[in-house]
């Protein structure tokens, strides 16, 4: 998650039209801790039981735990992609959703380099 937090920024231009929502089968208190500590800019929410994991078929039985699945939602609210796995160390994965976003809400003319 450091490394997704790193790009946060560059990816999303700190929110561009795009909420963040880290789902985790970890206690509401611990993620709340963590997020804290390390100043993630995403909200963090617990299915500690794996129910929406389990909607989203990216809950895990065996391991008790979700699968790193990210899902873009558009501006108007409808999931528009969805990258499974997310590898968060793997620049091409970031890469890739940059192009996501880009395409679901461009960046303003003001602000392109």
């Amino acid at each position: 998650m450091e490394a997704y937090r790193d790009q946060y920024a560059t990816l999303f231009n700190n929110g561009r039209k795009v909420a963040v929502i880290a789902i985790s089968a970890d206690a509401d208190t611990t993620l709340a801790s963590w997020a804290r500590d390390e100043q993630f800019p995403m909200v963090f929410a617990s299915d500690a039981g794996g129910k929406v994991g389990a909607m989203y078929d990216t809950f895990d039985n065996k391991r008790n735990q979700d699968t790193r699945t990210l899902f873009v939602i558009d501006p108007a609210g409808k999931v528009a992609h969805i990258m499974r796995p997310f590898h968060v160390l793997a620049p091409k994965d970031y890469a890739e959703l940059a192009a996501v976003v880009d395409s679901l809400s461009p960046m303003p003319a003001d602000t392109v380099k």
